[in-house]
């Protein structure tokens, strides 16, 4: 675990703390296409297919410009800017998560198609794969 995280006193941490944040978080997205229209996530995953779509763009540039500000930080400047590309990375993976969740893509399936783009010995154990029919590579 990282210096600058920790697990508050009483609770067990998960076996991946990636895998349940993650199955967390596309659950509450989920969730949210029921929510009312306050609701960002509501709005995105409901509205208008750009509005989510720009948002991914968006984001990823985000992160693009915060990792060039790592590069160029000096040492004092180098902690505040690594924690912001950490910030902007959680922005596009959840842009990424509701746009999964749009187009009823589920992280069964999109972990089955991370899986497939590693050599059998990397995968985990027991990892999801995609029926062959399913494989598409490019367009």
């Amino acid at each position: 675990m990282s210096s600058k995280t920790f697990v508050p006193e009483g609770e067990v941490a998960p076996a991946s703390q990636i895998g349940a944040t993650i199955e967390a978080l596309a659950a509450t997205i989920a969730a949210r296409r029921n929510a009312g229209e306050e609701s960002y996530t509501h709005g995105l995953l409901t509205g208008k297919d750009d509005d989510v779509l720009k948002k991914v763009m968006e984001e990823s540039g985000e992160v693009a410009l915060a990792a060039k500000d790592v590069a160029r930080a000096s040492q004092e400047q180098r902690d505040a800017e690594v924690d912001h590309l950490r910030y902007e990375a959680a922005d596009v993976v959840y842009h990424l998560l509701v746009v999964l969740e749009r187009y009823g893509i589920d992280l069964d399936e999109f972990a089955a198609e991370l899986n497939m783009r590693m050599r059998e010995d990397e995968r985990p154990a027991g990892a999801v794969r995609l029926q062959p029919e399913h494989v598409k590579r490019g367009k």
